[in-house]
């Protein structure tokens, strides 16, 4: 299960966001995704339907920060990851767009 949290707000939107696993093989660390959405359900559903089918959030033990829900909606996409901070050591990594995640690499031949 993903560590994760939201916050609603004042317009009765919601920023959800979540700790997963790396989806990249060689990927040792975990990735932060969040997502803007109309409501906890819908930010789920926009993961689902890019292919993280086994996501869920349960409680609220890791709500995104007032930086984090800056940096959502300020995106065009309303949805964002970079690399998850370790130990709570802080990240200087720009957020990059959900598609630079899921983009699959060439194969070699």
């Amino acid at each position: 299960m993903a560590a994760g949290g939201f916050c609603k707000l004042p317009n009765g939107t919601v920023v959800v966001a979540l700790n997963l696993p790396s989806p990249t093989a060689d990927g040792a660390m975990g990735v932060r995704v969040l997502v803007h959405a109309q409501n906890r359900a819908r930010a789920l559903t926009r993961l689902r339907n890019l292919g993280l089918r086994a996501i869920y959030l349960r409680g609220n033990a890791a709500p995104p920060t007032p930086d984090e829900i800056t940096a959502v909606l300020h995106h065009p996409d309303g949805l964002i990851w970079r690399t998850a901070p370790d130990n709570g050591v802080t990240v200087t990594e720009l957020w990059r767009p959900i598609r630079a995640l899921l983009r699959r690499p060439a194969a070699q031949a």
